[in-house]
C-alpha cells in the first residue's frame, strides 16, 4: 500500500484547535469564523527515487509559503498503482482541495476521475495520466523531447562508427513516462523498435540494483553493447556498475534523463555521456500554486504546461544544443 504522511503544520493546526476549544465562547466563535487551512495533496510514484524526494521538497516549500497544509503519499515502488490510489482516496477523505500526482499508469485513472467528480482539482506532475485528459492539467517535462535529445546526442556522438549495438532500459511495463522517453530516444536516433541495432531491451525499474541485474543479463546475451539508453540516472549508474564489473565501462556511451545533482555528477566524472535535465521543483511549485488558487478563488487550471528540459554534457556534439555540467549543477532540479 502507499505511504501517507501529513505535514507538521497540520498537527500544529489541530493542536491550536484543541486549545481554542477550551477557551470562552467568544474565542470559540472567532475560531469558527476563521477560514480552514487549504489542504493540498502530493502523491509520488515512490519515496526511494531522489527525483521525487526533490519534488516533495519543492511542494513543501511552496505550501509553507502559501500557508497551505501539504499531505504527501507515495507508492512503494514505481509500479504501485494501488498504493497511489489508496493515498489519493485518503486525501480526498481528509478534505484535500487539490491533489498533485505523478501517475504510475492507467491503474490510477478511475480514482483520478472519481476525485474530480467530487470537486477536487487533480494535476498530473512529470507523467501524464492515461488518457491525458483524465486529470485537469499536466505540469511536466516534455518527456518525448527529453528522450529525443539524448537520442540525437547518441547518434551524433557515434557518427561514422560501425557495429553499433544498443541496449535500452525502460522503467516498468505500462509506464507512460517510460514509453515517451523510450520512443523519444528512438526518434532522436532515427530508428524504430525492432531495429537490428537494438540487441537488448529490459525493464530496470528506474533503480540501480534492478538495472545492474538487467544489464548483466544483456551483456550475457551480447557482450558487444556499446550504446545504452536509460530511463533515468539511477538506472544509468546500475548499467555502469555492471559494465565496470566486467571491465567493459570504457567505450560504452550511456545516455539518460533527469539531470539531478548526482546524475549531473555522473556526467561530470564520465560515467554518463549526456542527460536531459528536468525541473521537478518547478513542477511541484506550480502545482501547489494552482491548487491554492483553486481552493481560494475557484480557478481551475487546465491543459499542459511545459516545465522545460536541457541537455547536459561536457562533450558537446555538432547539431545538438547542450549546456555543460557547471550549468547542470547550478540548475539541478531547480
Amino acid at each position: 500500500m502507499g505511504t501517507l504522511r501529513r505535514a507538521s503544520v497540520l498537527s500544529v493546526g489541530i493542536a491550536t484547535a484543541l486549545v481554542v476549544a477550551g477557551c470562552g465562547s467568544s474565542t470559540a466563535n472567532q475560531a469558527a469564523a476563521s477560514p480552514k487551512p487549504v489542504i493540498i495533496g502530493l502523491i509520488t510514484k515512490t519515496d526511494a527515487n531522489p527525483f521525487f524526494v526533490k519534488m516533495r521538497q519543492g511542494a513543501e516549500r511552496e505550501a509553507a509559503a502559501k500557508g497551505a497544509v501539504l499531505m504527501t503519499g507515495a507508492g512503494k515502488d514505481t509500479s504501485d498503482a494501488a498504493g497511489e490510489v489508496t493515498a489519493l482516496e485518503n486525501m480526498v477523505s481528509a478534505g484535500a482541495k487539490a491533489i498533485l500526482i505523478t501517475p504510475d499508469s492507467a491503474g490510477v485513472t478511475a480514482a483520478v476521475k472519481k476525485a474530480r467528480s467530487e470537486g477536487v482539482l487533480v494535476i498530473a506532475l512529470d507523467s501524464p495520466t492515461d488518457p491525458v485528459d483524465a486529470a485537469d492539467a499536466l505540469f511536466a517535462t516534455d518527456n518525448m523531447v527529453a528522450g529525443k535529445l539524448i537520442g540525437q546526442y547518441a547518434k551524433a556522438a557515434e557518427a561514422g562508427k560501425t557495429g553499433i549495438k544498443i541496449a535500452m532500459f525502460d522503467e516498468a511495463p505500462g509506464s507512460t513516462v517510460g514509453k515517451l522517453r523510450h520512443n523519444g530516444f528512438l526518434a532522436g536516433y532515427g530508428i524504430s523498435d525492432g531495429d537490428p541495432q537494438i540487441v537488448c531491451v529490459a525493464n530496470g525499474g528506474g533503480n540501480q540494483p534492478d538495472s545492474q541485474t538487467a544489464m548483466e543479463n544483456c551483456l550475457t546475451k551480447d557482450s558487444g553493447i556499446n550504446v545504452v539508453y536509460t530511463i533515468n540516472e539511477p538506472s544509468a549508474f546500475g548499467v555502469y556498475t555492471a559494465l565496470k564489473n566486467r571491465g567493459k565501462q570504457n567505450g560504452v556511451l550511456i545516455v539518460s534523463v533527469d539531470g539531478g545533482c548526482t546524475g549531473v555528477g555522473g556526467v561530470k566524472d564520465g560515467r554518463i555521456a549526456a542527460t536531459s535535465q528536468q525541473y521537478p521543483l518547478k513542477m511541484a511549485s506550480l502545482g501547489v500554486d494552482a491548487g491554492v488558487d483553486f481552493a481560494k478563488n475557484g480557478k481551475r487550471v487546465s491543459g499542459y504546461t511545459d516545465t522545460g528540459v536541457t541537455l547536459i554534457s561536457d562533450k558537446p556534439v555538432s547539431g545538438v544544443d547542450s549546456k555543460d555540467t557547471t550549468f547542470g549543477l547550478d540548475n539541478c532540479w531547480g
